[in-house]
């Protein structure tokens, strides 16, 4: 390994989570949903712990020395992702609950101003629901046309008639980076460019990878990017958007009162400046200094390590997997075009049977269609059994993985 490559001290970090020193039916617990959100370290426990503790106030309404302290902190937290993301400012960065409030903001904020009767949204047939429904919602409001960029029987997206879907007034592209169902990483660059080609906007749905290979806003050139803070160490109900700053200049403001406001007359109401006029009311201040403690862990293990990691643990699971009579991977082939998620289906059992036997060997996966029915459809399958890794993941995990849906062939025989 070059030495500028660094492993991850795997034993050491698991030190730093409290939850997995937990046995399940007696089983030492291995999480492998970590695309469905990731456990917590200590130093963001400590972080939360600490403002609730020593200085919990509202923010940006009090001159005394808590209420300052938590501004303090609180907006420090929003420079540390926009730093994170190689933002431009700190004020392209709106805190939400997350990546499904994060795309209804644009859809409806964004939207419901630039999209009209006629126009046109580009979506895949690989994205969540979150970054599905939302865009239908909004369609069928302004008499719109939603788009879905096909997937090939690999789960990769199938460009050959991208020239033909960004035809006819085309306003937005969205896409997951990578998506959470079966792993793939789409080709942003190329849609982002192609995309802009035409005049369309482009929203990256970064929910899987900002936390597992980060996200780079200016070398993307993404008009949008939304993110949660669970899935990537950090406490539930805390998110952000980034949105280019002339976008969110020209976005009226989605919720009404609190801090959104500049003036209030009986008259009317003129909006805060950016970011504010979006963040309405007493935000989760607790959580969002509990993502910035995490995104400072992620990036004292580096996102370089952390991406790796995911790849030696992903290839070995899709090896032993495949050599499993019965067991089909959803989803790449091949490891070049896929992160740390391993969807997979046996012959005969459902998932939700998979998932039962693995939970009682003290495995955590999830069962299901993962919030991508359409995906699912498309493959002809109901469900899938689904394991995703991250940094506090080892070797021993996966060999446990694969003994346990070998048993789980056994038990259903």
């Amino acid at each position: 390994m070059p030495a500028t490559e660094r492993a991850l001290d795997v034993h050491a970090i698991r030190k730093d989570f409290p939850i997995l020193s937990r046995e399940i039916y007696g089983k030492p617990l291995a999480y492998l949903d970590n695309t469905a959100t990731t456990q917590k370290p200590v130093a963001v426990l400590n972080a939360v712990d600490d403002f609730y503790r020593q200085y919990n106030a509202n923010v940006h309404r009090g001159v005394y020395r808590m209420a300052e302290e938590a501004t303090a902190k609180y907006e420090a937290a929003r420079a540390t992702v926009a730093r994170f993301l190689n933002a431009r400012s700190a004020k392209e960065i709106v805190f939400t609950r997350g990546t499904t409030e994060s795309i209804n903001l644009v859809a409806l904020s964004w939207g419901r101003k630039f999209v009209g009767e006629g126009d046109v949204i580009v979506a895949t047939e690989m994205e969540h629901h979150s970054n599905m429904v939302p865009w239908q919602m909004l369609a069928q409001e302004k008499g719109a046309t939603l788009r879905y960029i096909p997937v090939d029987g690999n789960g990769r997206l199938d460009l050959s008639s991208l020239d033909s879907l960004l035809e006819d007034r085309v306003r937005l592209l969205t896409v997951a980076h990578m998506a959470n169902a079966i792993g793939t990483i789409n080709p942003v660059e190329e849609l982002i460019r192609r995309a802009h080609a035409v005049g369309a906007k482009v929203l990256i749905d970064g929910a899987q990878s900002v936390p597992h290979f980060g996200a780079d806003v200016r070398a993307l050139d993404c008009d949008f990017l939304a993110f949660s803070g669970h899935k990537m160490l950090a406490p539930t109900g805390i998110g952000a958007l980034y949105a280019k700053r002339e976008h969110l200049e020209s976005m009226p403001p989605l919720f009404g009162g609190g801090e959104m406001i500049r003036e209030v007359k009986l008259t009317g109401t003129t909006w805060n400046e950016v970011p504010f006029k979006f963040e309405a009311g007493t935000m989760n201040i607790g959580d969002a200094i509990g993502l910035a403690a995490a995104i400072e862990y992620l990036e004292a293990l580096g996102m370089d390590a952390v991406s790796r990691h995911d790849m030696e643990l992903t290839v070995p699971a899709l090896e032993g997997l495949r050599s499993i009579p019965g067991v089909r991977i959803v989803g790449p082939g091949d490891f070049e075009h896929r992160g740390g998620i391993v969807s997979f289906t046996i012959d005969g059992i459902h998932a939700h049977d998979v998932s039962a036997v693995l939970d009682r060997e003290g495995i955590a996966v999830r069962a299901g269609h993962h919030c991508t029915m359409p995906l699912h459809a498309k493959f002809g399958i109901a469900a899938s059994t689904r394991a995703s890794f991250y940094v506090y993941n080892l070797p021993e995990e996966v060999d446990r993985l694969i003994a346990g849906v070998r048993k789980a062939k056994q038990v259903f025989a």
